[in-house]
């Protein structure tokens, strides 16, 4: 695989390490954990997450987001990461 081409993989991203933050900043953590879970996955430093993903994870308040989450990581020629939630 050339580093020309785009790399697109499905993961499930367990979030438990959440919980050991205060219950008042747990959707924060998650949106750290998935950035850093897709930057040592996907071997890059930009990483970005899609609108949708994002409402989602923050659907259900900043206390109780989802203990695990499956997603698709897209990296594209630049070394961009996107994160978004697999078509169904």
């Amino acid at each position: 695989m050339s580093e020309k081409e785009e790399v697109e993989r499905i993961y499930t991203v367990p979030l438990w390490r959440a919980w050991v933050t205060p219950r008042y900043r747990r959707t924060e953590r998650v949106i750290n954990l998935l950035k850093e879970f897709a930057a040592r996955h996907m071997k890059s430093k930009e990483v970005k997450i899609s609108e949708e993903l994002n409402e989602m994870l923050w659907s259900r308040g900043i206390r109780n987001p989802p203990r695990r989450v499956t997603v698709k990581m897209v990296k594209d020629k630049d070394g961009l990461v996107t994160i978004s939630q697999p078509a169904e």
